[in-house]
């Protein structure tokens, strides 16, 4: 007998590519059989968890035969006071991406759309697939996300469920409150509009609406990965109506959420000074890289995340500086669809990795890249 025997794959299995939505760093080391000087392409943070998470995680360590709580209950009522909603308008997840799989799987049935833009966040776009769903995806305007646009495409197509992120990944631009919130009042009937604030401790004051759980159109997505630095924990919230929340209840992972995760992010929570001091260091960092940028002669987009997107001037130099830093140690991502993709994303990392970042941009410009 020759081969394997037929793998009993859905039909749906079977024609999906065989693509995950990112390239880890610890693949790439491996292909290079070298560690990175400089992590600075996954927007994770360089500062890490605050020093009560640190300490509630050794803690809680003695209990990791444990499964955690399903319900996250302590979690739940301190997000709960912080937001001014009830505990049954929050679920906890394993992150953003695995909030964004239920989302996907609770609305979006086989053949329908799912409306986002053209190079926004993929793990999206991965679950929807994933699902058997349709992507309808349109262009970026200026830089940003564009609000009508996707709230004509939900119309156009009748899509259930529609995507923006405020700030944006992968171009660190945003919308103001005012136009966010119009948004969610155009979304269509039958249609849920997910609000992906991943970056929402960066921003500034006017750019984050103010949160109404008794709106059933709209879902807002937060994580514990950025400023809080629990990106390997995996462990992220959604806040909503009540009965959006009980139908991501009807289908997640009960036990998803680990014990270290939900002791950390009630430890988090309580860190304040820490919180507030990763975000004064990223907006210096940010600074720092838009004057890199300019002296290198290209150009940064304005950023309310901890990352910034610099414009190179084209895809084929971008994608030449991606792949020469990757060889010279230092791990960066870009933008894979026109025209962002004449861009490079570099995080903020540590004071030590930004002077890697730049020294070795600076070498590869006088190296005539």
């Amino acid at each position: 007998m020759t081969g394997i025997p037929r793998i009993p794959f859905t039909s749906l299995v079977a024609n999906l590519p065989s693509a995950i939505p990112f390239t880890g760093p610890e693949t790439l080391e491996r292909k290079a059989g070298n560690t990175f000087r400089a992590r600075v392409g996954a927007n994770e943070s360089a500062f890490g968890p605050s020093p009560r998470a640190r300490a509630a995680m050794a803690t809680e360590i003695e209990r990791a035969g444990w499964y955690g709580d399903p319900e996250s209950f302590e979690l739940r009522r301190k997000l709960a006071r912080i937001h001014n909603v009830d505990i049954a308008e929050i679920v906890i997840g394993a992150g953003i991406d695995e909030l964004l799989g239920n989302i996907v799987r609770m609305t979006v049935a086989p053949g329908q759309a799912a409306i986002t833009s053209a190079g926004a966040y993929p793990t999206l776009n991965y679950h929807v697939r994933g699902f058997g769903g349709l992507i309808e995806a349109v262009p970026y305007r200026d830089a940003r996300e564009d609000p009508p646009a996707l709230i004509d495409a939900a119309r156009r197509t009748g899509a259930p469920l529609i995507y923006i992120s405020n700030p944006d990944n992968p171009m660190g631009s945003w919308h103001d409150a005012s136009t966010i919130e119009a948004m969610i009042g155009a979304v269509p009937d039958g249609a849920l509009l997910i609000v992906d604030e991943a970056y929402a401790d960066f921003a500034e004051p006017g750019i984050i609406p103010a949160i109404d759980s008794s709106n059933p159109r709209v879902i807002r997505l937060r994580t514990f990965s950025k400023a809080h630095g629990l990106a390997g924990a995996r462990i992220g919230y959604a806040i909503a109506h009540r009965e959006v929340i009980a139908g991501i209840n009807r289908i997640r992972n009960h036990f998803g959420v680990n014990r270290l995760a939900q002791a950390a992010a009630i430890a988090s929570l309580d860190d304040s000074d820490f919180l507030a001091s990763v975000c004064r260091e990223v907006a210096k960092g940010r600074s720092e890289y838009a004057r890199l940028a300019s002296e290198l002669g290209m150009e940064a987009h304005p950023s309310m995340t901890n990352f910034v997107t610099i414009d190179t001037g084209s895809n084929e130099r971008a994608k030449a500086l991606l792949e020469t830093l990757d060889r010279r140690g230092i791990f960066i991502r870009m933008p894979g669809v026109p025209p962002l993709d004449r861009c490079i994303r570099i995080t903020v990392g540590t004071d030590a990795e930004r002077a890697i970042v730049a020294e070795t941009l600076r070498n590869l410009i006088r190296e005539g890249l």
